[in-house]
């Protein structure tokens, strides 16, 4: 198997599994997770909505599927990891706020180790930008 691969499948496992326990436990409600959240300062409603965003971006990346809705997913999660950091920041809890910058990390070595087939030059109607040519050089 090429490192590349084995690159991909290790750090999509590794996202994959974080947000698959994460969502499924704000789903339910765990108290672990609910805690979390006051202690972040955020509503208790605002669990579902990360419940069902997480398990939905893991079915899309897990999934065949349009390439494009994979890189909303690879968006998304970005997002919500880099949030939770900040968030962690700013309840003070120093340190442990980079935490989460190691699944960023995984994140970003998934999106750059991916199949050529899962990029946004496989998605239908897009135009390949076109590089620049070079001006002949004269002797």
């Amino acid at each position: 198997m090429k490192t590349r691969k084995i690159i991909y499948r290790i750090s999509t496992a590794l996202v994959v599994a974080v947000m698959t326990i994460s969502g499924t436990m704000a789903l339910t409600h765990a108290a672990p997770m609910m805690s979390a959240l006051a202690h972040l300062g955020y509503p208790p409603y605002f669990v579902n909505l990360l419940g069902v965003g997480k398990l939905a971006g893991v079915g899309v990346l897990l999934l065949p599927g349009p390439p494009r809705l994979k890189e909303w997913a690879y968006a998304g999660f970005g997002i919500t990891i880099i949030s939770a950091a900040y968030s962690h920041w700013s309840s003070g809890d120093g340190w442990m706020a980079l935490d989460p910058l190691f699944f960023l990390v995984m994140l970003i070595a998934s999106y750059l180790s991916r199949p050529a087939g899962l990029g946004w030059r496989a998605c239908p109607g897009t135009v390949r930008p076109q590089r620049a040519e070079k001006p002949a050089s004269r002797p």
